[in-house]
């Protein structure tokens, strides 16, 4: 493992080398200087490109180039919803919703709500594109499932060069970013133009497309993100604004469910934001508290360190750097399968703002879990332990996912009931940092290292994560005590001098009144 690590390491670093000798010189015109500079630093996504071309690095180096030139000409960096046009969200036919049973994304393609104009064509192009940018970014690249809704359509709705786009996407300017094609009730028409769609596919992705009826498409898709003109149960009904994303909701507070909210702001939000913070003298104990419960660790969790843990452990021990806050776990949440029991997990906040940042939790299944805290705020330079459970029977899965929205507060708002409850109404939206935590689910017998177990008293396992946030937290704290130190001693040699000074001053005054006169 650790030399497969090194020659993708070695590959990496040629790949940019040679795309800085041989493509950047000529073509510098042609490329967003921002997709030049992520792929100096970001190592995940040249990774990609090469798991796409089989490690070839010279089919590496030409996607990247046919990529960055076209993420420049549709201007992919900075496509939002400002300036696309309002209808083209607002007919419904591309969005993001659901989970396939793998755990990944959905990407629907509703064929029945489009038609072909070529009018519109680069502006629906720009679209997809939008899509595709807008997950990438908020899910660190995890791949996409895309649907085919070919329900209720005919020959009118056959548009190749629209598909031959969207399969384009993801085999030259979206690398690994595609897990499968599910298409739903191809009418027999259209059988001849997917054989063309196969053929643009290439052999390798040729098995991606699976072609189902409401029979079997649950094979793919469980039935809770799936319509009922599917076979499914999903009452979702797309309606725009606001952009539909993944349905979170607030979570069971620590005493029993609370009113849901809608995704936006609205008097139901705050009602909702009120219940979820009615006891906030617990959440409150809780921060204060959470320094020395790290410290309470039992023996027998100590052992448990030495035991095997599951391959995705080490995932756990990583940490996504916000603006705002430092979120460890960075991607998932292992809890335990019915087998094993576990159904506590852990996520850590730390604070890395000289202000106050008021924190919310939501999540797409708010039936199973109780979060707590899961309204408040946290202090500069400070950490905040959020205990994640689930409730009574439920178990988690891979479609369950969290949402963290974070954003930073005046030093003199105050962090109470209220002042949160009015924050969240007013700040902007572009003000708040937004994190997203996925659901593993470990067949182990042993968790992984940020999951509590049902007898550990709510206290987390001391692992090398959480000594690294000790660490970090021990060497806040010192530097904070340091500074102290030093603005004693600057004072401390202030008050010498002052007094040497005034020592001085009284001296001349009583030399001026009594010294010898000529």
């Amino acid at each position: 493992m650790a030399e497969q690590r090194q020659d993708k390491a070695a590959l990496i670093s040629e790949i940019r080398r040679r795309f800085e000798a041989e493509y950047l010189p000529d073509k510098s015109d042609k490329y967003d200087s921002r997709d030049v500079e992520r792929l100096q630093q970001d190592d995940k996504w040249i990774e990609n490109y090469l798991i796409w071309r089989h490690d070839v690095v010279d089919d590496t180096l030409k996607m990247i180039d046919e990529s960055f030139q076209w993420r420049k000409e549709y201007t992919v960096n900075d496509l939002s919803e400002s300036v696309l046009p309002k209808w083209l969200f607002e007919i419904g036919a591309l969005f993001l919703h659901g989970y396939d049973k793998e755990g990944y994304k959905l990407f629907w393609f509703k064929v029945k709500h489009h038609t072909r104009d070529p009018k519109q064509q680069l502006e629906k192009k720009k679209l997809v594109a939008f899509w595709l940018e807008h997950y990438a970014k908020r899910d660190h690249g995890k791949p996409l499932t895309v649907v085919f809704d070919m329900a209720e359509t005919g020959i009118s709705h056959i548009d190749l060069d629209f598909v031959r786009f969207i399969v384009n996407c993801f085999t030259d300017y979206y690398p690994n970013f595609l897990t499968k094609i599910v298409i739903f009730e191809m009418p027999w028409i259209m059988n001849a133009a997917f054989k063309i769609v196969k053929g643009w596919l290439g052999p390798d992705a040729i098995s991606m497309l699976k072609f189902t009826n409401k029979n079997d498409v649950q094979e793919y898709i469980s039935g809770e993100y799936l319509p009922p003109h599917m076979g499914g149960t999903d009452s979702f009904k797309y309606s725009y604004p606001p952009l539909v994303d993944d349905d979170f909701q607030t979570p069971l507070c620590e005493n029993g469910p609370i009113t849901s909210e809608d995704e936006h702001e609205s008097k139901e939000e705050i009602d909702a934001d009120t219940k979820e913070t009615a006891e906030p003298n617990e959440e409150q104990n809780l921060n204060q508290k959470k320094m020395n419960s790290i410290e309470q660790i039992s023996k027998s969790e100590e052992t448990d360190k030495t035991e095997i843990k599951p391959k995705n452990a080490k995932k756990a021990l990583t940490t996504f750097k916000g603006p705002l806050l430092h979120i460890s776990p960075a991607e998932e949440l292992y809890f335990g399968s019915k087998e094993t029991g576990e159904k506590k997990c852990l996520i850590v906040l730390t604070n890395v703002t000289k202000n106050i940042v008021a924190f919310k939790v939501r999540t797409t299944a708010p039936e199973k879990y109780r979060v707590k805290p899961s309204n408040s705020s946290c202090e500069p330079g400070t950490s905040l332990d959020i205990i994640v459970s689930l409730h009574g029977g439920f178990a988690a899965s891979l479609q369950d996912r969290f949402l963290i929205m974070a954003a930073e507060m005046d030093q003199s708002s105050g962090a109470g009931v209220p002042e949160l409850t009015q924050f969240w109404k007013e700040v902007p939206r572009t003000k708040v940092m937004e994190h997203r935590l996925r659901c593993h689910v470990v067949e182990s017998s042993k968790p992984s290292s940020l999951t509590l177990k049902e007898n550990a008293f709510n206290v987390p396992a001391k692992t090398n994560e959480d000594l690294h946030i000790q660490l970090t937290r021990l060497l806040q704290i010192n530097k904070r005590l340091q500074e102290q130190i030093d603005r004693c001693l600057w004072f401390q040699q202030l008050s010498v001098v002052l007094s040497l000074l005034s020592v001085t001053v009284v001296a001349f005054c009583f030399y001026l009144a009594y010294g010898p006169r000529s």
